[in-house]
């Protein structure tokens, strides 16, 4: 999983020493992808996010991975909600500069089976974080992302971007005890690093987060902690060293009730539940 490592700092430190920005241009024309509203953790990066449904006067909302919990991995088969949290992160600018230190007072969602991810809800509305910071938060897309999409990938940890594109979907990812399912695979391009966990995959083209990156394979192992694997159709594991992943976001637009908040009793709603 993308969590910090030190291989990764050395990486990343070579990276900015050089100017350089990690990953190749995306293969169609793209929206430039900038380090705003993005959001560093301590261990993580996360991003200011809302729903599709969501208005001004409504509390904002921070996403990251649900390996990057501040209580540690999720064991697999449990999901957390509405549990208090106390979790603050450095929203940054365009540029990676810090704005404002945000926080959360509560994890409106989290698990890491089925897929990786935790959801919290912070302190100040999104009119607020606007109206201070000009912050506007990424909307997360409700539609399945498709293959060829050119995304872009912003590290608020490290301060870089990843640009790339889909290449494809893996039915069943697993590492360790977790299995994900309708896993995103990048091209070459998004070889992404420890500390890139919970960075959003935004859509080069719309703008729209269309998943949250989370894992990679770092030394060929088969199916061990930092060395996800495939599973095929037949239960054949597959293993392929230097490939990244991410999980799908429109999953949550699925299960938004009335109240513009996550309902997991929602008719279709594809989280996973407890």
């Amino acid at each position: 999983m993308r969590v910090r490592r030190a291989l990764a700092m050395v990486a990343a430190g070579l990276a900015a020493a050089t100017g350089v920005l990690i990953g190749g241009a995306p293969a169609q024309a793209a929206t430039a992808v900038t380090l705003a509203n993005t959001i560093s953790l301590s261990n993580c990066s996360a991003s200011l996010v809302r729903f599709p449904t969501s208005v001004s006067s409504d509390r904002a909302m921070m996403l990251t991975n649900g390996h990057c919990y501040e209580g540690g991995f999720i064991n697999a088969g449990v999901v957390l909600q509405n549990r208090t949290s106390s979790r603050s992160g450095t929203l940054l600018n365009s540029s990676g500069r810090a704005l404002a230190t945000v926080k959360a007072d509560r994890v409106i969602y989290a698990t890491m089976t089925g897929t990786d991810v935790t959801l919290y809800r912070l302190t100040s509305t999104f009119a607020t974080l606007s109206s201070r910071y000009g912050a506007t938060a990424l909307t997360i897309s409700s539609a399945h992302p498709a293959a060829g999409t050119a995304v872009s990938i912003p590290s608020s940890y490290w301060k870089e971007i990843w640009s790339c594109q889909i290449s494809s979907f893996v039915p069943t990812l697993r590492e360790d005890q977790w299995t994900w399912h309708d896993s995103l695979r990048y091209d070459p391009n998004c070889d992404t690093i420890h500390g890139t966990s919970g960075s959003p995959i935004v859509n080069a083209s719309s703008g729209q987060i269309v998943g949250i990156n989370n894992t990679g394979n770092d030394d060929g192992e088969m199916c061990t902690l930092n060395n996800p694997c495939e599973v095929d159709a037949n239960g054949t594991t597959h293993a392929y060293q230097g490939q990244s992943y991410g999980e799908e976001t429109y999953w949550f637009t699925t299960c938004v009730g009335s109240s513009r908040t996550i309902d997991l009793t929602v008719t279709g709603c594809l989280l996973t539940k407890p």
